[in-house]
């Protein structure tokens, strides 16, 4: 089946940040995230990535991102929810309960520091899906896993009805390098907003940005230019964007984004300073 006919998710995907307060959730900045990127245009939001320190939220944290998310979206875009670990046991927790929450696919890494290698990076995933239907974007992330899947690899996993997409993280194998079936069958998707335009010319699906928590409109522009056939005005939004692109990092740093998305009075991520209080007299 294709992999849109599974999961309708278009160009631009927010990896989107996760604001707290005083060292809790701010579900409230959450939402109104959320919508601020629904309204920009995106195609859809990306939860507890590495962008949303997602590694480093509970378990009751990421459920109640997930469900936040989720509400908002109202099924005008897809959420799409990071439940990667080092172990296949709480990779597999972590996606029920992203399918229990109402999440529409699952981002799912390799086993980081475990380094499983190929037969062992294709046995986690077959145990996952033998847990859940739920349809999965495998993410290829080698400067992070140590591991890099091979042509193999990548067409053993094809061959699992519930994968329908890969993340190439950058280091990784480009589009246009991986086999024609595979490019047909697949969601083939990018991390990178400084490669985005070029990802995407090369047979690339489209991106899931860390950029577009700022400027969603352009990003989103950008990718419908481009897809569209509209070249020209694709590279002006991608020279606009270069200066942000640069400031915030090729990793998509998630403190440099939420800095620069303070200005929209939407987003904390430190606890506010108070003056001390004056001593009595």
């Amino acid at each position: 089946m294709p992999a849109d006919k599974v999961l309708r998710l278009g160009a631009t995907t927010t990896a989107l940040v996760t604001p707290f307060r005083d060292g809790a959730l701010d579900l409230s900045a959450l939402e109104r995230l959320a919508e601020r990127q629904i309204h920009g245009g995106v195609d859809g939001l990306a939860v507890c990535t590495l962008t949303a320190k997602g590694s480093t939220l509970t378990r009751s944290e990421r459920a109640a991102v997930i469900l936040a998310c989720v509400r908002v979206a109202g099924g005008r875009v897809p959420v799409i929810a990071a439940t990667g670990t080092n172990a296949t046991a709480s990779t597999i927790a972590l996606t029920r309960d992203a399918e229990e929450l109402g999440a529409s696919a699952a981002l799912v890494t390799l086993p980081y520091y475990s380094k499983p290698g190929q037969e062992g990076s294709v046995g986690h995933f077959t145990q996952l899906v033998a847990a859940t239907t739920f349809p999965l974007i495998v993410e290829n992330n080698p400067l992070r896993t140590a591991i890099d899947m091979t042509s193999p690899t990548f067409a053993a996993l094809a061959d699992i009805p519930s994968v329908v997409g890969l993340l190439l993280a950058d280091g990784s194998a480009a589009a246009h390098a991986l086999q024609p079936d595979l490019r047909q069958r697949l969601l083939l998707l990018s991390d990178r907003d400084a490669t985005a335009l070029s990802f995407l010319n090369t047979g690339g699906s489209g991106i899931i940005s860390a950029g577009a928590n700022v400027c969603p409109r352009l990003y989103a522009s950008l990718q419908q230019a481009a897809r569209g056939g509209n070249l020209s005005a694709a590279r002006l939004l991608q020279d606009r964007l270069a200066p942000q692109t640069a400031a915030l990092g090729a990793e998509g740093d998630p403190a440099a984004i939420k800095h620069a998305s303070m200005p929209m009075k939407s987003c904390r991520y430190r606890k506010r300073w108070r003056a001390p209080p004056t001593p009595a007299k």
